[in-house]
């Protein structure tokens, strides 16, 4: 029910592009990802995994967090950046492609739009339905818009608000040739020191944020 092309050799989410990968004048251009969460909401941890599943598809990543007050709750961001070749540049995101709003309140409170290209991805923790969110976001018409109730799937199946393993579930829908099963696999590989049942239930919970993704 999307529309892809490739960027950076992946099959994505449709960007202007040519021969594979991001062009901006003529010029390659890193794929680009900014996370906005609060502390202890898992955005550091899951831009992490983002990065070292696409790095065992060959791309050259980076991952990195920024941290205002370092507090459980507090804002904070997370960046990735994903290129066929070597990443030379060090500084924060501020033209992200793909933006990941990990809390709902913050796409109000922290301008997740900002810088963003016209045809950007958000994929958002959210309960509201995708088109309105749209709207409330004065979207451009193409950029698009991916929801999930992320909060309420990792209440289930954790019994605490941890919404980072369902929108990496969610982001199999962007980066489709990597499965929201490759995001479970190295999941419970990276956190293998969790109780089993912890790691199953973060495995349910990145599964369903992919099935109970919609888009608009």
């Amino acid at each position: 029910f999307l529309s892809f092309d490739r960027i950076c050799g992946l099959k994505i989410l449709k960007h202007r592009m040519d021969g594979g990968v991001i062009m901006e004048n003529g010029k390659k251009r890193t794929l680009e990802v900014r996370w906005h969460g609060r502390g202890g909401q898992g955005a550091k941890s899951a831009s992490a995994i983002l990065a070292e599943v696409l790095f065992e598809e060959g791309k050259h990543v980076q991952a990195f967090p920024e941290y205002g007050a370092e507090r459980q709750g507090a804002p904070m961001r997370a960046y990735n950046r994903v290129s066929d070749s070597p990443i030379r540049r060090r500084c924060s995101v501020e033209n992200p492609n793909i933006v990941v709003i990990v809390d709902p309140t913050m796409v109000l409170s922290s301008n997740p739009c900002e810088g963003c290209t016209s045809d950007a991805v958000y994929v958002v923790n959210t309960t509201e339905d995708a088109q309105v969110l749209r709207c409330k976001m004065n979207l451009s018409r193409d950029a698009k818009v991916l929801v999930v109730d992320a909060t309420k799937i990792t209440l289930e199946e954790l019994g605490q608000n941890r919404p980072n393993a369902p929108l990496l579930g969610a982001l199999s829908h962007v980066f489709t040739d990597v499965s929201a099963e490759t995001f479970a696999d190295h999941f419970t590989k990276k956190m293998r020191q969790l109780p089993a049942s912890v790691l199953e239930a973060n495995r349910r919970a990145i599964l369903r944020g992919r099935e109970e993704a919609v888009l608009a």
